[in-house]
């Protein structure tokens, strides 16, 4: 019983290799696409519709062998669209003969093209206007906990063309990314995010990158002195007292290049104010990303010169 098993698997898989060579050397028909790129269109041209295929799928005609390799290797084939744009509007026509001669030149020797779907391209087009525009983050960045983002995240590129119409263009200055949340940064991040575009406008750039980088967080102290301004001419303002101390947050990489000098502590004298003043810190070192003082809260007199 089990031999006679063995003898049909045998037989089996002895006509499965008849099978499949015969197959491989049969001269049938398949149907496989041709991926499309195109080239040479000026970026203030639009298209009109839903623009120009991506792929013409073909049906050739070979031995199976041969058909295999087009269906895992599918093929590819580059359009220079220059010769077919002439002016400011028109219409793209790559005709039969020409599309189906620039397939052929990509099949091997013993393949022949049968029909290909759709045999010829037509799409009309027309010239926009050209506008370039800043681009920006649309979300939210947080950090864990202990760290924060060390300077201002790097977008690159920072500006793009963009093309439409100007009644739509001129509403436009900033372009700006889908809103993305990041959550829980804590290291140097790379990533790339999608642009959103607003209907009626296109351009040839997509996305933008964007680098951020987080690190851990210490704090400095400092002792600063407090300056006052808007005092009232003819008068003088004493302070009690005329030094406070700032502490500082700061990324641990930049700790030491921070100090006093970096540090503003100013009062502004307002004339309902009888006793005291707030103390503002302001600072415009990037490595500081918050800053207060102690006391807040300052004692002044109001002296006559």
């Amino acid at each position: 019983m089990k031999r006679d098993f063995l003898t049909f698997l045998l037989f089996v898989a002895l006509a499965a290799m008849i099978w499949y060579g015969h197959a491989m050397h049969s001269v049938r028909n398949t149907i496989v696409p041709v991926l499309i790129q195109y080239t040479g269109k000026p970026g203030t041209i639009g298209l009109e519709g839903d623009g120009l295929p991506s792929s013409v799928m073909i049906e050739i005609r070979d031995a199976g062998a041969r058909l295999n390799t087009y269906h895992k290797d599918p093929l590819r084939l580059t359009i220079d669209l220059h010769p077919y744009i002439h002016g400011s509007k028109g219409t793209i026509h790559i005709p039969s003969d020409a599309l189906r001669r620039s397939i052929s030149d990509l099949l091997q020797g013993t393949s022949s093209l049968i029909e290909a779907n759709p045999d010829e391209i037509i799409c009309p087009y027309f010239t926009e206007q050209e506008k370039t525009v800043c681009v920006a983050f649309a979300g939210e960045m947080t950090t864990a906990n202990e760290y924060q983002i060390v300077e201002k995240p790097l977008i690159s590129p920072q500006k793009i063309k963009i093309y439409g119409q100007d009644k739509i263009l001129d509403k436009i200055d900033t372009l700006f990314t889908v809103p993305t949340h990041l959550e829980d940064l804590s290291d140097t991040t790379n990533l790339r995010i999608a642009l959103a575009m607003p209907k009626g406008i296109r351009s040839d750039i997509d996305s933008l990158s964007m680098r951020i980088i987080a690190e851990r967080f210490t704090e400095k102290k400092m002792l600063v002195p407090v300056h006052v301004i808007g005092a009232p001419e003819g008068y003088t303002i004493r302070l009690f007292p005329d030094q406070v101390e700032v502490n500082v947050r700061v990324g641990i990489s930049h700790f030491a290049q921070v100090n006093a000098s970096d540090i503003r502590a100013v009062c502004t004298y307002l004339p309902e104010r009888k006793d005291k003043l707030d103390v503002e810190i302001r600072y415009s070192t990037p490595y500081i990303t918050a800053a207060w003082a102690f006391p807040g809260v300052v004692e002044f007199l109001l002296l006559e010169q």
